[in-house]
């Protein structure tokens, strides 16, 4: 069934905590892994579902910094994952598949913003390929564990997939001639491209996954300073008003984490979401459409833009991915 892009009243808001929104949520037997899930709002979103009784698989790039993070968090395990190396990505994986256990919960939530010029793998910009192709490749690959036997034949109660967007895709539809920025590089066209790449994700891997009662989600957080930040020189951000010239936050209303982590945490794990799917998700609720107009810094707002919920430009973009990373769990699913 495909789910209106309409809010549906959760009762929850902006100022609502992951801890508000596991109310009453036991997630024992629950297995999540949550990409980056040792920093930031990754870090609050493995503290609240392992508190909730969830198993937390944490992939990270750098191992040794995210078991020292994750330590006395829970039942949490830590692996090795580099989402801009795609054999790093196929072998953790492999591992996780060859382990045997299903998985209920994944949480897209590692990424980049606004880095300086990058190229990695055969050249791909570094934030659609770390943002959006390593989530790609990772969830396709993850398939076998995301909806085994036991699950299939139209099962309600399946696993969820929850990708972490922003209010940044605003910024920019995907660039179909020119999506690794061979001809001109703007470092907050591709963040918005990659933001825009998460939505149009899961509103494919929704389409696809359905049947198999696999859900697929995407979300803003909303403005939280964390280490997303660390491309952004102090000028930057002043100017954005973000912070003062003492390096203090202005009032301009950031979430805490708890706040920022809750959306994500909302979309893996509310029943107020059952049988739902491939929508885009703002403070704890449902988003609506935005109004079209022209992109800019300074006209981000509420709501998410239709061309990142286009259901031919998801299917679109899922096919030059599986011919960009040659994955595609699909081409041989029954």
């Amino acid at each position: 069934m495909t789910t209106p892009q309409h809010k549906i009243g959760s009762g929850f808001g902006a100022r609502s905590t992951t801890q508000d929104v596991l109310h009453r949520i036991d997630l024992t037997g629950k297995l999540a892994i949550v990409t980056g899930g040792y920093s930031g709002l990754g870090r609050e979103t493995t503290r609240a579902l392992a508190g909730a009784g969830a198993h937390v698989v944490v992939p990270a790039r750098r191992r040794a910094v995210a078991e020292e993070a994750v330590a006395g968090l829970g039942s949490v395990e830590v692996d090795e994952l580099d989402l801009a190396d795609l054999d790093s990505v196929r072998a953790f994986a492999d591992r996780f598949v060859a382990s045997g256990r299903p998985v209920d919960l994944v949480i897209n939530n590692a990424g980049i913003m606004a880095a300086p010029e990058t190229r990695v793998g055969p050249g791909w910009e570094a934030q659609f390929a770390t943002n959006h192709l390593g989530h790609y490749a990772l969830v396709n690959r993850l398939w076998p564990a995301l909806a085994p036997d036991d699950r299939r034949e139209g099962a309600r109660d399946g696993a969820r997939v929850v990708s972490v967007s922003s209010r940044g895709h605003q910024l920019s539809d995907i660039r179909w001639d020119d999506p690794h920025f061979e001809h001109g590089y703007d470092k907050w066209l591709a963040y918005g491209q990659a933001k825009t790449a998460n939505v149009l994700f899961a509103i494919q891997l929704d389409a696809l996954g359905r049947d198999f009662g696999v859900r697929a989600f995407a979300n803003h957080p909303g403005e939280i300073m964390t280490e997303l930040t660390r491309h952004l020189a102090k000028e930057e951000m002043v100017a954005a008003g973000w912070i003062d010239e003492d390096g203090n936050l202005t009032d301009r209303g950031f979430k805490t984490p708890e706040q920022g982590a809750a959306t994500q945490v909302w979309a893996a794990t509310s029943p107020q979401l059952a049988g739902a799917g491939g929508v885009y998700c703002e403070d704890c609720d449902i988003a609506e459409p935005r109004s079209e107009g022209p992109a800019g810094m300074g006209r981000l707002g509420d709501g998410v833009r239709t061309y990142a919920t286009d259901p031919e430009a998801a299917a679109r973009l899922w096919r030059l991915s599986a011919e960009l990373t040659g994955v595609d769990a699909f081409a041989t699913a029954t």
